[in-house]
């Protein structure tokens, strides 16, 4: 019996090393990764919000892909990148102004270069006098990894739906 335990000590040791050598990262190597990643992304996620909230259009438009096609919640059909801040610009023209009130994740899967973000995000856009009804929406953004930057690529927004009257 001793026998085959120092046979299955050596066939591990010895797949470690070969793991090493051909530069596979360990199973936590990789988790780690992943959850910078992520954490990375969620942080996207945040500064979209303050972007929103600062009417900060530049930084704002400097997250999504030239490439980008959504479906936000308040257009009749799908638009490009060139389209995305028509959410933004009737509210604060009427003199408006957002406030993010809660981001809840929902979740996050990463494959490869490629994140998908589900998440509800309430807030109000607030007149002069700070009145403004809250509102909830599910949010779902592809992001792609171009070179350096993670940028959003797809996405789709939708009203949460009142909780139903008993």
């Amino acid at each position: 019996m001793p026998k085959y335990r120092m046979i299955l000590v050596m066939v591990c040791l010895l797949a470690g090393a070969a793991a090493i050598a051909t530069g596979k990262a360990a199973p936590s190597q990789a988790s780690d990764k992943a959850s910078t990643n992520e954490q990375k992304i969620w942080n996207l996620e945040h500064d979209y919000w303050r972007y929103v909230e600062d009417n900060n259009l530049s930084a704002y438009l400097a997250l999504w892909h030239k490439d980008f096609l959504g479906w936000p919640a308040q257009t009749a059909a799908p638009v490009g990148k060139d389209h995305i801040t028509d959410w933004i610009t009737p509210q604060t023209l009427k003199g408006l102004n957002l406030k993010s009130m809660e981001f809840k994740p929902a979740k996050i899967q990463m494959t490869g270069d490629i994140a998908v973000v589900c998440y509800w995000i309430t807030f109000k856009w607030l007149d002069k006098d700070g009145n403004g009804a809250p509102r909830t929406l599910r949010i779902t953004h592809t992001w792609l990894k171009d070179g350096k930057d993670w940028l959003i690529i797809g996405g789709m927004s939708m009203p949460e739906p009142a909780p139903p009257q008993h």
